[in-house]
């Protein structure tokens, strides 16, 4: 462990620890958010660093041991060499880890978006199974989950759905899950049992502070409308439903949930704010176009990121070439394994980026 980087670390870390102290810091919203992220990655980051820096100092004076060392001694001398160069070799493997570029959207919660795409109303019956299973996968983890709008189909189906999920580590185990999502069925409506594809979208978004996005107000377009339910039917007799438009982007939020304008008003703008803030992600990375695609792109089966096949109980994640035949404990919540996989792969990535980059 190089001291002057360890020492760098330390007054960093005592000049964020009296950043929180401060009145101008606590009064300023995004500077204390931003001062208290960075105080929760250098205490973890230190922690690290110190054991890395002990484990070394050990494994010196072991060394030195051994110089001087003969007989029996030399036998502990050299455990204590051994067991000391492991100590080191593992935090220092656990601290590059933790130097990788950290994802800006970490320990947010996360706004998603469900939508039958291709496959009629089988899609829409599609979109509500994979609610259902994140919900259930929500309660696992033991996050909140709130759902901020639904359009019910016809056929007890969801056109489409949007959902908070609030959970400190939300962001990380659902960012991976946006993309277009195939099934491959009998549907209900099959009366010769031949089984057809269909598929939905996820959209996943970080949330968004007022303090990140600021919205114009003369930029927005807002109608106000009657809320309705499946078929047409109406649900609400006064005008409560809200749509928004954002005209510099063209973005369209609807909400119609809740029965006061205001709060459907509140909640399109919550929405908005994600939208706008990944927007501005992706233009800064230079790859707006790609990484929309990469989530959504245009619903069709053949752009699919997972295939779930029920005659098989088999569910295939095509990004990671991994295929697990227990469809059916996957669809109750049980991702984990899918999950611990994509993020494996997604850290392998980071590294041989970072190697290329020493390079």
């Amino acid at each position: 462990m190089d001291p002057e980087r360890l020492a760098a670390w330390e007054d960093e870390y005592q000049a964020v620890l009296d950043s929180l102290g401060d009145p101008a810091v606590v009064a300023d919203q995004a500077r204390l958010r931003d001062a208290s992220r960075r105080h929760k990655d250098l205490e973890a980051l230190l922690s690290v660093a110190r054991r890395l820096s002990q484990a070394e100092q050990d494994l010196e004076t072991a060394r030195q041991m051994l110089s001087d060392a003969s007989g029996e001694d030399r036998d502990f001398a050299n455990a204590e060499i051994d067991q000391a160069a492991a100590e080191a070799a593992k935090l220092d493997d656990e601290l590059s880890l933790m130097l990788l570029p950290k994802d800006p959207n970490e320990g947010r919660n996360v706004i998603v978006e469900i939508r039958g795409a291709e496959g009629g109303e089988e899609a829409n019956l599609f979109a509500k199974d994979l609610f259902e299973m994140y919900r259930r996968y929500a309660e696992q983890h033991g996050w909140r989950l709130e759902v901020l709008s639904s359009d019910p189909s016809d056929r007890d189906g969801l056109n489409e759905v949007t959902f908070m999920v609030k959970g400190p580590d939300a962001w990380t185990r659902l960012k991976h899950e946006g993309g277009t999502h195939r099934v491959q069925r009998v549907p209900v409506t099959e009366s010769q049992g031949r089984i057809h594809t269909s598929a939905a979208t996820v959209m996943v978004l970080p949330e968004a502070d007022e303090v990140e996005v600021s919205i114009d107000p003369s930029d927005l377009r807002v109608d106000v409308f009657r809320s309705t339910g499946p078929g047409g039917q109406s649900v609400n007799t006064t005008d409560s439903a809200v749509r928004i438009t954002h005209l510099p982007t063209g973005i369209v939020v609807s909400m119609q949930d809740e029965k006061s304008q205001i709060q459907n008003r509140a909640r399109a703008l919550q929405v908005l704010r994600a939208r706008l803030l990944k927007l501005e992600q992706d233009r800064v990375a230079a790859e707006q176009s790609e990484q929309r695609r990469s989530q959504v792109g245009g619903g069709s089966r053949s752009e699919k990121i997972r295939t779930y096949n029920f005659k098989e109980n088999r569910v295939t994640d095509h990004r990671v070439k991994l295929t697990l035949h227990k469809l059916d404990r996957v669809l109750e919540g049980d991702l984990d394994e899918i999950v611990d996989t994509l993020l494996a792969d997604e850290r392998e990535r980071e590294i041989s980026r970072a190697a290329d980059r020493r390079v």
